[in-house]
C-alpha cells in the first residue's frame, strides 16, 4: 500500500495544506482523487459540512478550470481519466489565479 502526498498550491502564493495518504489501489479515476482530497479537507476542518456537496462544488470548479491537477508533474485533464499511483506519487491541486487586468 503506497503512501502518496496530496498538496494544495496557488500560483504566486505559499504552498497550502499537504497530506500523506495511504492508497490501496494502483490507479484511481481523477474524480475519485478529487473526492478523497475533499473528504480529507472536510475531516481536517472538523466543520459540520456535507462532504458530498463539497465534492460536487470541487468537481464543478475543475470543469470550469478553477484548478488543475498534477500527478507527478503531469497534468490530468479529464475527470474519468485513470491515474496510476505508486509509492511517493505527488498529487498537486493547483488553483489558478487570473492575470491582473486579463
Amino acid at each position: 500500500m503506497p503512501m502518496i502526498t496530496i498538496a494544495d498550491e496557488v500560483t504566486g502564493a505559499p504552498s497550502g495544506p499537504e497530506w500523506s495518504v495511504e492508497v490501496f489501489e494502483e490507479s484511481l479515476r481523477l474524480d475519485e482523487l478529487i473526492r478523497r482530497r475533499t473528504f480529507l479537507e472536510v475531516a481536517e476542518s472538523g466543520a459540520d459540512v456535507d462532504a458530498e456537496a463539497r465534492t460536487q462544488v470541487a468537481l464543478d470548479a475543475f470543469r470550469r478550470n478553477g484548478f488543475v491537477v498534477l500527478v507527478d508533474d503531469r497534468q490530468v485533464t479529464a475527470l474519468d481519466e485513470k491515474v496510476r499511483l505508486h509509492a511517493g506519487s505527488r498529487i498537486t491541486f493547483l488553483k489558478l489565479v487570473p492575470l491582473v487586468g486579463g
